[in-house]
């Protein structure tokens, strides 16, 4: 892939994009192994094929720094220097992506709607979230310093849904302090849907503005895939997916005479497990709640922490646990090996790493379990 903005040294984001992709692939999973250790060599582990990523327009979610002034807003990152790089061209991104984020730059001049300016601390747009779908639809969510400017984006905004119909759900987000952090907890919905759908293999994820989705939707596919065959082989009459999220996991592993169960600390991601699985007409049952105290009680355990992997408490209550199998799907290879060294009772079966993030050193990797 050719990357203008890297060439320029404007962005240096994809930091592997000089390297083939295919020595890129290679060189992840020489590294996760190594990180891994004694985990990654154990004798009765099978390491299937890797999953590739597209090189390019495969990211579906953009987080765009707003800079400069609000008759020519840049939309993209900040420099070391706190001035804005216009990265709308981003070739990680879709050519509808591309065209979304010029027509939202245009939104920003017609309901001025001043970038916050890092140096200065003055002005209200901070950050502009687009979230595209399989489908070619879009969430805008537009991030504030305070609410003076939600009345400008309530003014324009019938407009803007009118000229673009791939908009399906925008809301305001507020983040009034100054610091290097993407959103704050206050999010308002202005459009009449809430909800985007995310059509993942045969299963459709609703996602509310604040849901975690893997920013690689046919690498996640490929994910959910992996974890259902698993899960086929062992046939647990039971499931438990911790972490759950919107339920990409659980909804996949649902079948006929197994219950499945998620646990989740965001309420809104619980909201939007349960509209998908009802509109599916899946048997699963979604639960807000900490995953780390969560009842074990399950013949299959899926795990999809966040980087900090699951940590010591869990690990020793999967150790003590009565679950036959476990999933355990990893963006840290280093914290997924700390985990699996707690739990010396769980034999790695079958591993694969899945490239989440092209062109980074970045990874997805995945393992199935079984008690020795």
């Amino acid at each position: 892939m050719r990357c203008s903005y890297y060439d320029a040294a404007a962005c240096r984001s994809c930091s592997e994009l000089p390297t083939p992709y295919g020595v890129q692939l290679a060189a992840k999973e020489a590294a996760c192994r190594e990180v891994l250790g004694e985990h990654a060599r154990h004798p009765g582990l099978t390491w299937l094929p890797a999953v590739a990523s597209a090189e390019q327009g495969f990211r579906n979610k953009a987080k765009m720094v707003v800079t400069g002034p609000v008759d020519a807003p840049a939309l993209g990152i900040l420099d070391p220097g706190g001035s804005g790089t216009d990265l709308r061209w981003c070739p990680l991104y879709s050519a509808a992506m591309h065209e979304l984020l010029g027509v939202l730059a245009g939104f920003v001049t017609r309901a001025g709607l001043m970038p916050y300016d890092v140096k200065s601390r003055r002005g209200e747009l901070k950050h502009l979230l687009v979230t595209e779908s399989p489908d070619g639809e879009f969430l805008v969510r537009w991030v504030l310093r305070s609410s003076e400017a939600v009345p400008r984006i309530r003014k324009h905004l019938d407009a803007l849904l009118a000229a673009e119909p791939r908009i399906a759900v925008v809301s305001v987000n507020l983040q009034p302090e100054h610091k290097a952090v993407l959103e704050g907890p206050d999010e308002t919905p202005l459009s009449e849907r809430e909800t985007l759908p995310m059509r993942v293999n045969d299963v459709t994820l609703h996602l509310r503005p604040r849901s975690f989705f893997q920013t690689n939707t046919d690498v996640a596919a490929a994910l959910y895939r992996q974890a259902a065959r698993w899960a086929d082989r062992v046939a647990p009459s039971s499931v438990l997916d911790l972490y759950c999220g919107v339920g990409g996991f659980a909804l996949h592993l649902a079948a006929s005479g197994r219950a499945v169960a998620g646990v989740e600390v965001s309420d809104e991601a619980v909201a939007s497990a349960r509209l998908s699985a009802q509109e599916a007409g899946l048997d699963a049952q979604f639960r807000c709640g900490d995953a780390a105290e969560s009842a074990l009680e399950a013949d299959l355990v899926v795990v999809n922490p966040p980087r900090r992997g699951i940590g010591v408490d869990l690990a020793a209550r999967l150790e003590g646990s009565d679950a036959r199998h476990l999933v355990y799907s990893s963006c840290n290879a280093a914290s997924l090996a700390r985990d699996l060294t707690a739990m010396p009772s769980w034999r790695p079966v079958e591993g694969r790493l899945l490239d989440m993030f092209a062109h980074t050193t970045h990874y997805e990797v995945a393992l199935l379990l079984e008690r020795v």
